[in-house]
């Protein structure tokens, strides 16, 4: 039998976007919801080292980090809940979501914080090998590659980062990119340059990933040249795609403005959206930053501007949490 859940905050997803605005808005004395969705945590409970949260000297995992938040958000007053929402209607007062599961969640406010994924090229010799040999993250499967080498497709901070990574296992890293330039940070491609591991290849496409099927796995790449469109095969045992994200939004499509790439467009510098006490904060809004630290701050926001919204309201529904 389906439940229903109420609450003046429900928070979708949990990642530190959704974990630091659960904190906030507990303290606030709101009783929030997070509804965790398939990956509670987020992507950064598949980064291993993490050396750029503010606090700690020393490096810290991805995942003890998350754990850390989600018992802080627990331990001030929120209730987290395993579902994925499926559906959501933003047309009535107080909002009603729908879990996978079929459990309802009845909401006075709520914070959009799903965060974003990987994108994939979309060539079906990727779908083949994924997960024989094709990945997406470094920092998941970097360790399967000791000594052997290995491709990054790719010209973003993302892509140089994976290939910085990917040195501490790999004999060898190749870098193709379709441009003549990379977009990454320049303190990241100083550190590329000089890594006598790495190689890039300019104005370079990934036509398709080369294997075997007995058993399944990848040994090679054909690579095409923009320019030219000659096309040519190397030998690799594995094949990197880091080309950017997605946010996961589609739930939301029709719902809520979003830019042309899927992102939750936010009103001026707050986490306000089109609809009024609908908050979006992290990964779900954010294509330029893209870092947990900037996800978390987001999360304070949207806890806060949540509040203020709740206190303003003249004739809010009275929902006890449940």
């Amino acid at each position: 039998m389906a439940t229903e859940y109420k609450t003046q905050v429900l928070i979708i997803g949990s990642g530190p976007a959704g974990y630091t605005a659960a904190i906030y808005a507990a303290r606030a004395g709101l009783e929030p919801m997070i509804v965790q969705g398939l990956a509670p945590g987020g992507q950064l409970t598949i980064t291993t080292d993490v050396e750029n949260y503010p606090g700690f000297a020393d490096v810290i995992q991805g995942p003890w980090l998350m754990d850390q938040m989600r018992e802080q958000a627990e331990k001030v007053g929120t209730k987290l809940v395993f579902d994925l929402i499926s559906d959501v209607n933003f047309d009535q007062r107080p909002f009603v979501c729908t879990g996978d599961s079929g459990d309802v969640f009845i909401a006075v406010s709520v914070i959009i914080a799903t965060g974003a994924e990987a994108k994939w090229l979309g060539i079906e010799s990727e779908q083949k090998f994924q997960g024989f040999g094709v990945s997406a993250c470094a920092t998941c499967d970097g360790f399967f590659f000791r000594g052997k080498e290995v491709l990054v497709v790719g010209g973003g901070n993302t892509a140089v980062e994976e290939a910085l990574y990917l040195t501490n296992h790999a004999s060898k890293v190749t870098v193709i990119h379709r441009r003549e330039e990379f977009r990454a940070e320049k303190i990241l491609q100083d550190r590329l340059f000089r890594n006598p591991k790495i190689k890039v290849i300019w104005n370079t496409v990934l036509e398709e990933v080369v294997g075997g099927t007995d058993p399944l796995g990848v040994t090679g790449a054909k690579i095409r040249d923009a320019k030219t469109n000659a096309v040519s095969e190397i030998n690799v045992d594995g094949v990197f795609i880091a080309i950017g994200h997605r946010p996961n939004t589609d739930v939301f499509k029709g719902k809520i403005t979003m830019d042309g790439e899927g992102y939750i467009e936010p009103i001026d510098a707050t986490t306000r959206t089109n609809v009024t006490g609908v908050f979006a904060a992290g990964d779900v809004r954010d294509k330029v930053y893209r870092q947990a630290v900037t996800a978390a701050g987001q999360g304070c926001m949207a806890a806060l501007d949540a509040e203020k919204y709740l206190a303003a309201l003249e004739d809010a529904p009275t929902v006890a949490a449940q």
